[in-house]
């Protein structure tokens, strides 16, 4: 009995690598795939077309432009070179485009020949979409007349021509009589024009005709629902 202790033991001590290096049952990790984007063309009122695949010498550019009405929402890359000097290049040509709302975006500097493709294939997508536009039946006008506003200066009234929800025109119906007026006025309509709203500001020099011009203006707008 005494000599197979030993025996016992070696055993013991021979089955503990077994048991360290013993493969691992457990699967590896994986990482979650993310989930896909929503697509913008979800909205009903959102148009995504595509524009044309433009062959370069660093290769293919293509976008995908989402229009919300006449309005560009965004700009996707579908197809671009697989550069550095592109991928920096991409941020910069959107954000122009975002801003000019056309394909007049400046080049960026090291990247002249994608910035070309970029605007072609942009191109491209904006005359679909005017095409497009000029396909389908123009929303019926409706004219609106702001309520007339005393001021100190004189009355102020607005009338304002939508097409669907858009303020197409601003044309002024009363105003006052003053120089500073005739100057502010159409300041005061682009503004209405670019905001599509009567959140515009006032116009220096003519304090008085903006706050009434913006009065009438907001009286057209809550008349029409918009």
């Amino acid at each position: 009995m005494k000599r197979a202790i030993p025996v016992l033991v070696l055993t013991a001590v021979g089955l503990v690598p077994l048991w360290r290096y013993e493969p691992s049952t457990d699967p590896a990790p994986t990482t979650p795939a993310a989930a896909p984007a929503p697509s913008a063309s979800s909205g009903s009122s959102a148009l995504v077309i595509e524009g044309s695949v433009v062959t370069t010498e660093k290769g293919p550019v293509q976008v995908e432009v989402t229009f919300e009405g006449d309005r560009i929402a965004s700009v996707r890359m579908l197809r671009q070179p697989d550069h550095p000097q592109t991928a920096a290049a991409v941020p910069k040509l959107t954000e122009g485009t975002l801003q000019a709302q056309s394909a007049d975006v400046d080049t960026v500097s090291g990247a002249t020949i994608t910035s070309e493709g970029y605007k072609e294939s942009l191109q491209a997508a904006l005359d679909e979409q005017e095409a497009a536009a000029q396909a389908s039946p123009s929303p019926a006008s409706e004219v609106v007349a702001g309520s007339t506003v005393t001021t100190e200066k004189g009355p102020v009234q607005v009338e304002v021509t939508f097409e669907g929800d858009t303020i197409a025109s601003v044309r002024m119906l009363r105003q006052p009589d003053h120089p500073q007026t005739a100057a502010a006025v159409p300041k005061l309509i682009e503004g209405t024009l670019q905001a599509q709203s009567a959140d515009v500001d006032t116009v220096s020099g003519a304090t008085i005709t903006s706050e009434g011009y913006r009065e009438s203006l907001q009286a057209a707008l809550d008349a029409k629902g918009a």
